[in-house]
């Protein structure tokens, strides 16, 4: 008995120990401690910008607010600011370097802006139509399933 008792009381203590080696990532995962370097991260990321400012040189810049004409630039463009944000030790997208992605947008993006689309209801006939229909198709399977249930000598 004084056994069992001794056990008991060591498992919360057992199973806190592996809970703290499972933390610390005993189990295969890797904790980060590396500290983010601001400052090297703003000296690479306007490397990306200019290597993204000569690509899109390429693009007619009637064509810049169409994605499709310069997509494969924009994704050289994050990944180039994704590997130095990483380089540097630092969680990308992060504060800084969403900065330095807005001031590229705003760059080469700011007479890009999408059309509102105005929303009108449908004629009249339509609009009765689509209401009526579910109303009396509704009306229709209570009816049947009423009739159905008083009748239930036939089924």
């Amino acid at each position: 008995m004084e056994v069992q008792g001794s056990h008991r009381r060591q498992l919360p203590v057992l199973l806190l120990w592996v809970n703290g080696l499972m933390t610390l990532g005993f189990a295969g995962a890797r904790q980060r401690t590396d500290l983010c370097n601001e400052s090297l991260m703003l000296e690479k990321l306007p490397a990306c910008g200019k290597s993204f400012e000569e690509m899109m040189r390429k693009v007619d810049s009637k064509k810049w607010c169409n994605l499709t004409e310069f997509i494969m630039y924009y994704d050289n463009f994050t990944q180039c600011t994704e590997r130095e944000a990483n380089n540097a030790s630092c969680f990308w997208p992060n504060p800084l370097a969403e900065g330095f992605i807005t001031g590229i947008h705003k760059q080469f993006f700011s007479n890009c802006t999408s059309e509102k689309v105005h929303w009108e209801d449908p004629p009249d006939e339509i609009l009765i139509t689509l209401i009526l229909i579910p109303v009396m198709l509704t009306c229709a399977m209570i009816t049947l399933v009423v009739w159905c249930s008083k009748r239930s000598d036939i089924l």
